[in-house]
């Protein structure tokens, strides 16, 4: 008797708990997935058609800056009935329901923890198409906010205990013990991973204001900026020859934000001058008016022939893990 009270009250402490206001809360699953791994539910004919089509136009459109087609997200469909037990821990999801009143709304830790769920609902395939164009900026931005949180998360869990940017440069990076220092200069820091087949680097150095501000033309600073740079730092694999940004192809420019602080951020391709070697990069020029000056971070690949997606990823959520002193 007493072995069975003991498990039925385990059973229930299983179940739920009482948080401090003396209600009951689930005790949620983790969650499951690859970074960037997107499950849709929705009708098999449906994605089929129309609707699946506007679906992956959005979701799995190109990443910018990446010198290969990669997909924002990697999606995988299954039918509602089908999204059920061990399905439901997926930790994003993007749910798409015919036949039903309009709706549009973002639901978290529904099934597991963390997980982000967008819904979508309507009542003819022209309302669902309308409603998913219409937020597609927005649903973009809620899920990857979620997982670069959640590659923040994962590379929390093994840090590099390191002091020397900030002690060089005023800057802190979460950075995960893989990564060594290929250059220790005063005011140039280049760091490294090595992977299969390849490197991720990461480059952290600091320009006054005027180096991007004195010019209206922003992204042609930041090309020269980088240039001067690859040339003086970075060298290729004969005499000569050095990292610049790809002149074919003009790189992306938008407006960031990294600790609280404004940042320009540009994606693009690199190469090296007069040597067959190139991949994709991200920079943030990130604006420290207190002590005039932009502080640089960036992150790039050089991995031949193989998916960089969640290569740049990863240096992303690296990049954006800096506190600026």
């Amino acid at each position: 008797m007493k072995k069975s009270f003991l498990l039925l009250f385990s059973l229930v402490l299983l179940v739920s708990c009482k948080n401090e206001s003396g209600e009951n809360e689930r005790i949620l699953a983790d969650s499951s997935g690859n970074i960037n791994q997107l499950t849709v539910v929705m009708e098999n004919n449906l994605w089929e058609g129309e609707v699946g089509e506007v679906v992956r136009n959005h979701l799995a459109a190109p990443v910018d800056g990446l010198p290969q087609e990669e997909p924002m997200f990697s999606l995988s469909q299954i039918p509602p009935q089908a999204f059920s037990g061990f399905v439901r821990k997926n930790r994003l999801f993007l749910h798409v329901e015919k036949g039903a009143e309009r709706a549009f709304g973002v639901i978290r830790e529904e099934y597991a923890k963390p997980q982000t769920g967008v819904v979508v609902k309507g009542q003819t395939n022209e309302e669902l198409i309308n409603i998913i164009s219409e937020n597609s900026d927005s649903i973009v931005d809620i899920l990857k906010k979620t997982e670069l949180k959640e590659k923040q998360r994962r590379i929390s869990k093994s840090l590099k205990n390191d002091e020397i940017l900030e002690e060089k440069l005023g800057v802190s990076l979460k950075l995960p013990t893989a990564y060594r220092y290929a250059m220790n200069e005063e005011d140039f820091l280049w760091i490294r991973k090595e992977i299969p087949k390849g490197l991720m680097e990461i480059l952290v150095y600091e320009v006054p204001l005027g180096t991007i501000e004195n010019d209206t033309n922003v992204i042609g600073s930041i090309i020269k900026m980088r240039d001067s740079i690859g040339e003086k730092y970075i060298p290729g694999p004969v005499e000569g020859t050095y990292m610049q940004t790809e002149e074919a192809y003009a790189p992306y420019l938008f407006e960031s934000s990294i600790d609280g602080h404004f940042a320009y951020e540009t994606r693009g391709t690199w190469d090296v001058k007069n040597a067959f070697m190139a991949g994709p990069f991200v920079n943030y020029a990130i604006r420290d008016e207190e002590n005039n000056r932009y502080v640089i971070l960036e992150g790039f690949v050089f991995s031949p022939s193989m998916a960089k997606r969640d290569n740049m990823f990863e240096l992303d959520a690296i990049l954006r893990s800096a506190k600026i002193d």
